[in-house]
């Protein structure tokens, strides 16, 4: 079977890395890629946004299965093309994808399901929200209603920082569209963990669990980026949480989606926050996560071609799960100055022998390589992924390779993986 594999991120290589593993595979392709897919397979240069490119690319080149990464192409509508073509999709279609595409659609529907979330206000006047900003008990959090690269997402302390935020989003278009309207809703507290569930429409698997840093700087300081590393499994993920979140948010979802006339083939990744009262759903996002792949997929066993194509097919529970039961640690490198201003065209070296090292991955994600040359072309520039016998044996072996690579600029956090991080 011949691959393609949508996109050019960390999560890209890790998927495509995987796939190439499958004795179905005969060959990936990546669209557009970056210098560590390249070495998988061949990188075709159409953009991520060019759907109809990728459905003629796929016909032309008899692919078997597209694998989407990016949410913006499954938000346009990029496996409702390809479905009526009759091209072989692994992602939901435009309906499905509104469960990550609008916070207000997914928050209206846990809502009316009864899915345990953060008490939450919906405004489309920017002069509603800066009233709400007045009498509103802090922190808050507010998000951008559409798609904003996992940087939508703002925890306001006080009411200068809510206001200003609102005024960003609603009046100068800081994320265009997608924050022209926004959800105001109440701060959790506890600790954060992402799972990862390949969900065929009427019964679902759990794909691995995972602990994401989406901070900049050590301590959980900084702005929020698209996540500067994650741990696999989640420390604090127990048998009991999952049958809660079986009970309490899969089977209300599931019930809700059928309700709304919507079929939801593909990755489902909700992400939550295990307060003390249970588990309540932050978002729901319908792809891979970003670095969570990263984390999770050097940890599956099993051949992860048949799950995908299950998953289509609408037998998911039909397949055997396996997993090295060791954890991972990522730790993404990126440019000086991201998640805002940063520079590109960067040399990076050292990446051979940070690779060389027992039970690690290096996952490209903003490369490119001209000639013998590869160097920066993104903010989150690497993932490192190690695996160890126990997290302090993984996070040691991870920043072990992290202090081979170099590159003008790089910063990254030191303080993955670490007990305090993880509470």
């Amino acid at each position: 079977m011949r691959i393609l594999v949508v996109g050019s991120g960390g999560r890209e290589h890790a998927l495509a890395w995987k796939l190439k593993q499958s004795p179905e595979v005969q060959q990936i392709f990546c669209a557009p890629g970056n210098a560590g897919t390249a070495s998988l397979g061949e990188n075709v240069a159409i953009p991520v946004g060019d759907l109809t490119g990728l459905a003629r690319f796929a016909k032309q080149n008899r692919i078997g299965l597209t694998v989407v990464g990016p949410d913006g192409s499954l938000a346009e509508g990029i496996s409702d093309l390809f479905q009526s073509q009759g091209l072989r999709i692994f992602g939901p279609t435009k309906s499905a994808a509104r469960i990550e595409s609008s916070k207000i659609f997914a928050k209206t529907m846990m809502r009316n399901a009864g899915i345990p979330t953060a008490t939450a206000e919906v405004f489309t006047s920017s002069e509603e929200a800066l009233r709400h900003c007045e009498s509103a008990s802090y922190p808050i959090v507010i998000k951008a209603d559409g798609l904003a690269l996992g940087k939508g997402v703002v925890i306001a302390p006080d009411r200068a920082v809510a206001r200003s935020t609102v005024d960003a989003m609603m009046n100068r278009a800081r994320f265009g569209d997608a924050g022209r309207r926004v959800v105001i809703e109440q701060f959790l507290r506890g600790s954060e963990c992402s799972l990862h569930v390949l969900f065929d429409g009427s019964s679902y698997q759990l794909l691995g669990t995972a602990r994401d840093h989406k901070r900049a700087f050590d301590g959980d300081e900084g702005p929020n980026t698209g996540g500067m590393g994650a741990v696999s499994p989640a420390t604090t993920w127990t048998e009991r949480l999952e049958q809660r979140f079986d009970q309490e948010i899969m089977q209300p979802l599931m019930a809700a989606l059928k309700e709304e006339k919507v079929e939801f083939h593909g990755l489902l990744f909700p992400g939550l926050m295990l307060t003390l009262e249970g588990p309540r759903v932050l978002e729901f996002n319908c792809r891979f996560g970003d670095p969570e792949t990263q984390a999770i997929l050097p940890r599956l066993k099993s051949d992860l071609l048949p799950l995908l194509q299950a998953t289509i097919d609408g037998n998911i529970k039909t397949q055997q799960i396996i997993w090295d039961q060791r954890p991972a640690v990522t730790v993404v490198l990126a440019s000086g100055g991201y998640p805002d201003k940063y520079e590109t065209g960067k040399p990076i070296t050292g990446l051979a022998e940070a690779a060389a090292i027992e039970d690690v991955q290096v996952f490209h994600a903003g490369t490119r390589q001209t000639g013998s040359v590869i160097a920066t072309s993104g903010g989150r520039v690497l993932a490192v992924t190690a695996l160890g016998d126990t997290m302090a044996t993984a996070r040691a072996r991870a920043y072990q390779a992290v202090s081979c690579i170099q590159f003008e600029g790089c910063y990254y956090r030191r303080d993955i993986a670490l007990t305090s991080t993880m509470a």
